[in-house]
């Protein structure tokens, strides 16, 4: 079985390639690594003793004489390393290393391209493809490396640095340093040594680079070549959409365009010769020139091909017209590439749109036409990498050419593309094996025994391809076994090695036939085991993670978002990120969390960027919503009713130049189709946002699962929290504040808006409404900020009721409201349009029942403070109304004591205080039990029947715990449970509790002997229309009985007895002023009289027979009487 000399079996040049190829990449990553971030990109990470001030001289003494180092002549400039010779050997010995893993490389490359070359290997690129793509992928891996090598500027400073080092520790310099020092000093100029190194590869090298001309001129077309060909349609020839997409060099049609140009510049410069003797070379160099400017060397690295190429031929004997040929080309590339490829990714967007959309309703069609998708793909790819590469290292003639605002959307379609062959997988592979099976089997199986000659070798492994084929079933699909070609596409190669060299006895020269047929099987099989591969093959655009590639991937994305056409598409950008990974590699592990933090990092400001743009819109939209519902507020209608008021009575109304108001609803009139309105424009914007937000409900990025619809989630909670409280427009300067009625009708709008989010995003809107809502009812929100709860009550406190105090607002039973009394100062609000029932309605439900028991409790603040100051006043005065409280029956005793009494006023004033609060409160609970029986009436009638219907006998405990749920419904109660809880807390440790139930009873009698004073003040008047007096002492009435029910509660006393008591006391000190002359004395006197009926009317402890047991029944009526009869006199 002898072969010549060279046995191909034996030389392994397929293992040899595949191995050196995938070291290779990761030579390259270890040397960008180096480039980039390490030892010259960022300062942070460069080695200290390149910095280092204190090593400057030394390193630049190593650098002058590298390769050779004096370390024993020179002790003086290098004595600065002794002592950080250690660290040097510790710390640069991975940059070391690595120059040496680079010089074996170069070792090993040069021993199969000779190996190669003595094989006298025939390559052709449509026939041995996998042979011919790994040899120019090589020598492509090899000279990019040899390149970047010479790009670190600080490596001689490394080697030398480290060899001195070692020199200094071990006595000798390393063993390799003499061949790394020396490589280093030859590939100075990296191309000029390799054109000389590849002259005895030049025809290998050309060979396989001019099996290019039936490949790349069909693949480097204009897009009007495309569209005339109706290239990547799918629906032009409808007869024809079921056939296979067939191609007898099926790997070259999705090859990758800027592969093919990378082969093309670099293989003709290293065996330029052939540019001078073969016509078909000299096109293809032409070709590539003409549609580039530079070329990428590895991720961010740039080549700029014209001016190098004129740099190496110029000096060349004989290379004048190359020169010329060179001149002409880039001038070339500078006019018409930038039109030229941007007319092509202007056609691809709609090839690829087409081709999506026809997938997407066709699943079915990715098995046939599944050569269309990765042809679209690779074909994209090659665009936008192209794009990236001109748009920052060329001067443009024409920047529109370089600017694409458009590219998102054909990222988007690419994307597109990959979720449908991830998510219809399993249809390709049934339809693969089917395929592979059922005829690739047959139709290889006749081409083998048709072979004139077959080798055993060769035998054995085309009859393992066939019986590998024919026993796939679809049943393997359908139990879901993990399917692997490798070895089968491996022996590939390998029988294309054995077949390729000369003088083999089965050569693939003779057999194209084979060779074609084996490279479309070997597709096929691609697409049932290796589809992921095969996208991230034609499809990766990890660049984008670079440098230079995330600062245009970032001006991409703002250039997206401004498009409110391209705002669909956004979503590509995040997408991409999860490309980022793909691009790491097994020999430089340390970048993998490099290049991980950047995917992440971009994944989330893009999301974020994405959430904040969709949320402005949403804002903008409440806005306007809220401006159109504050049009339909009744404040507004006052003028349009005054206007059909006055025509009824006079003809002309106003100036005559004055415009009619338009009323709402104008806005929705529209004339024609074209009338766009800025509402319309901001909908419209936001669906195509929403859409993109919507795309993908997550998407993984270095094993971190990002959610779009969360971000948009939490903006608008954010948002949302902001513009309630925002819309309250609460000024602490002036201390005004939005009504709750307008500030409700607002939250309602804004909440209308955020409701039709659902239409487009796929999120859970009321979980907004709940956080935010619900955080609202608190006195903070999660943010440590104010709510609208806090502003309300401190509001009502700190202004409304703080003025109550000052005798500028009285409350007016009859109107259940708080309205602005007649003063010289004028309020600047209304209290009316603050306090009346439709605005505690809805501040009751804006606030909820959180909220309003907040506002409780802050009211039962200020009422404990008053009962605490009216203690006081009571101990000041103990020992006078303890004898007061058993001679009410001695009229001359108790006016002598009353006499004695100090802070009689005081007490009065604190008691009416307490009232108004009171007052108030009942306001706002009543508001909250009209809004919770509209909200949940099963509920609340069911808390109502069971608070009706506590037994007498009960315990207090159980009673109260009763109270506490009865007043969160709104319930009014016996028993404040809220006014026990405050008062509660005042226990005094130096007061037993005896003491302090005698001050409770005594503060009864301080206010029943105080009330006769009332009678004096002018203010004491009662009013019927407003059921009570301008001074609020009306509001005694629920004071007195709320306080002594709280009180009696705490210190377990009988209320009933006490109010008792109270009566008594306040009866006699009243009867007393029927007996007075003096006229101020009692000019109030039947107005004060009906506090006592008021007091029995509100109190659930006393009735009207006890009354009438103190005091006549006729009094009352007379006061009654006397007063109304008063106040028609006054009217009149």
């Amino acid at each position: 079985m002898s072969r010549g000399v060279l046995q191909p079996s034996q030389q392994k040049l397929a293992e040899k390639l595949t191995i050196l190829n995938d070291r290779g990449v990761g030579m390259l990553t270890r040397i960008y690594n180096i480039k980039k971030v390490k030892a010259c990109g960022d300062p942070k990470a460069k080695p200290s003793y390149l910095i280092d001030k204190n090593l400057e001289s030394a390193v630049k003494f190593i650098v002058r004489k590298f390769p050779a180092v004096e370390t024993r002549n020179n002790n003086q400039q290098l004595a600065a390393l002794q002592k950080e010779k250690s660290e040097i050997l510790k710390n640069l010995a991975l940059y070391y290393f690595t120059f040496v893993d680079v010089m074996e490389f170069k070792d090993h490359v040069c021993e199969l391209l000779n190996t190669i070359d003595a094989c006298q290997v025939f390559f052709d690129i449509t026939v041995n493809f996998d042979l011919t793509k790994n040899y120019l992928d090589l020598v492509v891996t090899y000279t990019t490396l040899m390149m970047l090598l010479s790009r670190i500027e600080e490596r001689k400073a490394i080697i030398g640095l480290y060899n001195y080092a070692h020199e200094m520790t071990h006595g000798s310099s390393d063993r390799e340093y003499p061949r790394l020092g020396q490589m280093i000093v030859d590939y100075e100029n990296p191309l000029k040594r390799m054109m000389e190194e590849f002259v005895p590869h030049g025809k290998s090298l050309s060979d396989a680079l001019i099996s290019l001309q039936m490949v790349y001129p069909r693949r480097n077309l204009s897009a009007d070549q495309w569209r005339n060909a109706q290239l990547l349609s799918l629906i032009s020839a409808p007869s024809t959409m079921l056939n296979p997409a067939q191609s007898d060099t099926m790997p070259c049609e999705y090859l990758s365009l800027d592969t093919m140009e990378k082969w093309i510049v670099f293989g003709f410069i290293l065996c330029h010769g052939a540019l001078n003797s073969d016509p078909a070379a000299l096109s293809l160099w032409k070709l590539a020139l003409q549609s580039s400017s530079c070329l990428c060397l590895f991720r961010d690295e740039v080549f700029h091909i014209h001016k190098a190429a004129e740099d190496l031929f110029v000096n060349l004997r004989g290379y004048n017209k190359r020169v010329n040929d060179i001149r002409e080309c880039k001038e070339s590339a500078l006019s018409h590439a930038g039109s030229m490829h941007r007319e092509r990714r202007k056609f691809l967007r709609s090839a690829l749109k087409e081709l999506a959309t026809v997938l997407a309703d066709q699943p079915g069609l990715l098995g046939p036409k599944a050569l269309f998708v990765f042809m679209a793909l690779s074909f994209a790819r090659d665009e936008i990498i192209w794009l990236l590469r001109h748009a920052d290292n060329i001067q443009k003639k024409s920047t529109d050419d370089f600017i694409d605002k458009h590219i998102a959307e054909l990222i988007f379609y690419m994307e597109e593309l990959r979720a449908h062959v991830r998510k219809y997988g399993p249809v390709m592979q049934r339809y693969y094996v089917q395929y592979l099976s059922g005829f690739d089997a047959v139709v290889l199986n006749e081409l083998v025994q048709n072979l004139s000659v077959c080798p055993e070798d060769e035998s054995i492994i085309m009859s393992s391809f066939v019986n590998t084929m024919t026993s796939l079933s679809v049943k393997q699909v359908e139990d879901g076994e993990v399917f692997d070609f490798r070895g089968m596409r491996l022996d590939w190669f390998r029988l294309q090695a054995y077949t390729s060299v000369s003088k083999a006895s089965l050569g693939i020269a003779d057999h194209r036939e084979l060779g074609k047929m084996m490279n479309t099987i070997i597709f096929h099989t691609k697409m049932v085991d290796s589809l992921v591969e095969m996208l991230v093959e034609t499809s990766d655009l990890s660049i984008f993670w670079t440098r230079i590639g995330a600062r245009a991937f970032e001006k991409m994305f703002q250039q997206c978002l401004e498009l409110p056409s391209q705002s669909r598409y956004s979503i590509s950008f995040p997408l991409l990120c999860t490309h980022f990974m793909s691009c790491t590699h097994e020999l430089c592990p340390e970048e993998r969390h490099h290049i991980g933090d950047r995917s992440l990092s971009l994944c989330n400001m893009f999301l974020d960027e994405m959430a904040k743009q969709a949320r402005n819109l949403i804002t903008d939209i409440c806005t306007e919503q809220c401006t159109l519902s504050d049009q339909l507020l009744p404040k507004h209608c006052a003028k349009t009713i005054s206007q059909a008021v006055n025509k009824k009575s006079k003809k002309q109304t106003g100036k005559k130049g004055e415009p009619e108001r338009e009323k709402p609803g104008v806005e929705s009139m529209r004339k024609n189709r074209l009338l766009v309105t800025n509402l319309d424009k901001l909908h419209t914007a936001l669906s195509e946002l929403c859409f993109s937000i919507n795309y993908v409900p997550n998407m993984v990025v270095w094993e971190h699962t990002f959610t779009p619809r969360e971000y948009l989630t939490s903006h608008l909670e954010i948002r949302f929290t902001k513009s309630i409280v925002g819309m309250t427009m609460y000024n602490q300067t002036t201390q005004e504040i939005a009504k709750p009625s307008e500030l409700l009708t607002s939250v309602r709008a804004y909440m209308t808006v955020l409701q039709s989010v659902e239409n487009y995003v796929q999120i859970d809107i009321t979980r907004v409404f709940n956080n935010v809502l619900l955080q609202q009812t608190q006195h903070l929100d999660s943010h440590g900020e104010p709510t609208i709860t806090s502003l309300y009550t401190n509001w009502y406190l700190e202004t409304l009721l703080r003025q109550v105090s000052n005798g500028h607002i009285a409350y007016f039973p009859a109107m259940k409201a708080f309205v602005n009394l007649p003063t010289e100062n004028e309020l600047t609000f209304n209290a009316e349009e603050y306090s009346d029932i439709s605005e505690m309605r809805s501040l009751s439900e804006l606030l909820g029942p959180y909220g309003m028991k907040f506002l409780s409790e802050s009211l039962m603040w200020h009422i404990s403070s008053q009962v605490a100051e009216l203690k006081k006043l009571v101990v000041e005065n103990v020992e006078v109304l303890t004898q007061m409280r058993t001679s009410f029956d001695k009229p001359e005793q108790m006016v002598a004591l009353f006499k004695k009494l100090t802070s009689v006023d005081s007490v009065l004033k604190r008691m009416t205080i307490i009232g108004v609060i009171l007052s108030f409160r009942s306001l706002a609970q009543e508001a909250l039990r009209d809004v919770l029986s509209c909200h949940i009436p099963f509920l609340v009638s069911s808390v109502e029947d069971f608070k009706d219907h506590i037994p007498r006998e009960t315990d207090m405990k159980v009673a109260m715990n009763v109270y506490e749920l009865s007043s969160a419904a709104g319930l009014p109660c016996e028993i404040d449970p809220a006014l026990v809880v405050a008062l509660s807390s005042q226990k005094s440790e130096n007061i037993s509790p005896e003491e302090e139930y005698k001050i409770a009873c005594l503060l009864m009698v301080f206010v029943a002997v105080s009330m006769p004073t009332l009678a004096s003040n002018v203010m004491s008047q009662y009013s019927p229309a407003i059921e009570g007096h301008c001074n609020n002492i009306h509001c005694l009435a629920k004071a007195i009985n709320q306080i002594a029910a709280a009180l009696f509660t705490i210190h377990k006393g009988s209320i009933e007895d006490r109010l008792k008591e109270f009566l008594a006391l306040a009866s006699s000190s009243l009867l007393k002023i029927g007996q007075e002359t003096d006229k101020t004395t009692t000019r109030n006197r039947e107005s004060v009289y009906l506090l006592l009926d008021m007091i029995v009317q509100e109190s659930p402890f006393l009735t009207m027979d006890l009354l009438e047991s103190c005091f006549p029944y006729v009094l009352l009526r007379n006061a009654y009487h006397a007063v109304y009869k008063q106040s028609v006199s006054a009217s009149a």
